[in-house]
């Protein structure tokens, strides 16, 4: 039995539907990925450390473009990406119908809330609760400078809450691809690597303060084992994943 049996059983919306999935696999992997892979060098590393992984998730990563959601969906493995929901600002994404339709099709998108209103509180403890995986930026925005700022611990305490648990992911080279400002990356195909950690729980008597602190300790880990002098240790690469 498939490990999403269980999302055949409930009432069906484009978050859960076969038929939407299908529409995003097409959106995503056949329109979306050949684009950025063809205007970026993308070099995915780590994805061994999902081999075998089921169930729901959280995928937590640094932010500091446009790319990073395309990129991180187009490196998972098909098996988890096909449901993945992509947390996207309230205030923008949703502001008008066009994006609304866009971000919903390519991205599963679901509204995070930056206004500080509780219209839309718990929206993602619901899709964690229907098996629904989601991505989320826990820093909140993109950095404007492409360092990695502050985890906000809400991603943490989704995990802990829903118990679930969290794949951390490091982007490296998405900033300088495409900062901040640019609405499409920079001529020449510049370099950008995905780099997948080891799926992570919180540990017994750990707080969402003290497990976000240490999800975010192992992206920065990650982050920095791709710079000149860094080593990954992982056994394997892939040059261009599909």
């Amino acid at each position: 039995m498939s490990k999403y049996s269980h999302l055949l059983r409930l009432p069906k919306d484009r978050f859960t539907s076969g038929v939407m999935a299908g529409f995003r696999f097409v959106a995503q992997r056949m329109l979306l990925k050949p684009v950025v892979w063809s205007i970026t060098d993308v070099t995915v590393l780590g994805r061994e450390q999902l081999k075998g992984f089921n169930g729901a998730f959280v995928v937590v990563a640094n932010h500091s473009s446009h790319l990073d959601a395309p990129l991180i969906m187009g490196s998972l493995p098909q098996r988890l990406a096909r449901y993945l929901a992509a947390g996207a600002a309230a205030d923008y994404f949703f502001d008008v119908w066009w994006r609304r339709g866009l971000t919903a099709l390519f991205f599963n998108a679901f509204p995070i809330d930056r206004t500080g209103t509780a219209e839309r509180k718990g929206v993602s403890k619901k899709l964690l609760g229907r098996g629904v995986p989601l991505l989320v930026f826990p820093e909140g925005t993109r950095s404007k400078t492409g360092e990695m700022g502050e985890f906000k611990p809400g991603a943490a305490g989704l995990s802990m809450l829903c118990d679930v648990p969290i794949i951390p992911i490091a982007l490296v080279g998405a900033s300088d691809a495409m900062p901040r400002g640019r609405n499409w990356p920079k001529p020449g195909r510049p370099p950008v690597t995905v780099v997948f950690g080891a799926p992570m729980s919180a540990a017994p008597g750990e707080n969402a303060e003290q497990f976000s602190a240490r999800v975010a300790q192992e992206v920065r880990r990650l982050h920095a084992s791709r710079t000149p002098s860094g080593d990954l240790g992982y056994d394997t690469s892939e040059k261009g994943a599909a």
